[in-house]
């Protein structure tokens, strides 16, 4: 009988220590799909400071890059492999699968949810004008009829500047923003259009020495993740790892560190005034 008695009891115990292995556990939003153990994201590393590269190092770094890594390692993934592309190509790639997910500072547009799925929005910007110190007659969209503006091909900047086109207005494209800015400095463009927070990195770390922001910004955007349609339950899952990292705090962090704002106050700013630390 003593026998059987110490049986159960070692039955229990062991019993116990299995659930408490398992409590102690850190709980995952989501399972990776079985058999794929890497996550492929797409960028466009010129757009500090969401992404770009990490100084003497062949990574990259900024908001977007913490917050996808820290989404693929929320969803299980055992590797998160961020690949270098043109900005207008990332969409394409997605569509042909070469890619699982981008995230490139992507305005969410009806546009572009024709051809592809968004995650729940992460990030508000809306799109400003930075022109040369020495103007002084550019405060609106409408003071930019006649000019000659700079602006990164295929993003909602080129879109704005396209509206103009007809009216006097030269647009000039190019594959990055930082080459956009190289432009307006080598006087070859009197405007850049471009997202708020960059052009107001680009100007805090040397671009105020010959460059401004002109008037109030021109739009309020959300950024969102791109899917492919054909993967829904990716989409879904990310949307679950964004409530979890802001539930955690995790975005919280991110937001503090990249754009340099307290994560506690960014709902209660207008937009213009959230990005004040920037100037």
């Amino acid at each position: 009988m003593k026998k059987i008695t110490n049986l159960v009891l070692v039955l229990v115990m062991a019993v116990g220590l299995l659930a408490a292995g398992c409590g102690g556990e850190e709980k995952k939003t989501a399972s990776a799909p079985a058999g794929k153990e890497e996550l492929i994201v797409g960028t466009e590393p010129s757009f500090a400071p969401f992404e770009f590269p990490e100084k003497d190092s062949k990574e990259f770094t900024g908001f977007d890059m913490d917050l996808i890594r820290a989404i693929s390692k929320e969803l299980g993934y055992k590797k998160c492999t961020v690949k270098n592309m043109g900005f207008d190509a990332l969409i394409p790639a997605i569509n042909s699968g070469n890619l699982d997910v981008a995230i490139a500072g992507f305005t969410i547009t009806e546009e572009r949810k024709k051809q592809v799925l968004f995650s729940q929005p992460y990030y508000k910007s809306g799109l400003a004008i930075v022109v040369r110190k020495e103007i002084n007659d550019i405060k609106t969209f409408d003071d930019l009829k006649g000019r000659t503006l700079a602006v990164q091909l295929g993003t909602t900047g080129a879109l704005r500047a396209e509206k103009l086109k007809g009216q006097g207005t030269a647009v000039k494209t190019f594959n990055t923003s930082d080459l956009a800015c190289i432009e307006l400095k080598n006087k070859g463009a009197d405007a850049v259009i471009s997202d708020l927070p960059v052009l107001q990195y680009f100007l805090k770390n040397g671009g105020s020495e010959y460059a401004k922001l002109a008037g109030e910004p021109l739009t309020a955007e959300n950024y969102g993740i791109v899917i492919s349609k054909k993967n829904p339950e990716l989409a879904k899952n990310i949307d679950k790892a964004l409530d979890t990292l802001k539930k955690n705090g995790t975005y919280d962090k991110l937001y503090e560190k990249w754009l340099n704002i307290a994560a506690k106050r960014k709902h209660m700013l207008p937009l213009y005034s959230r990005y004040a630390s920037f100037r």
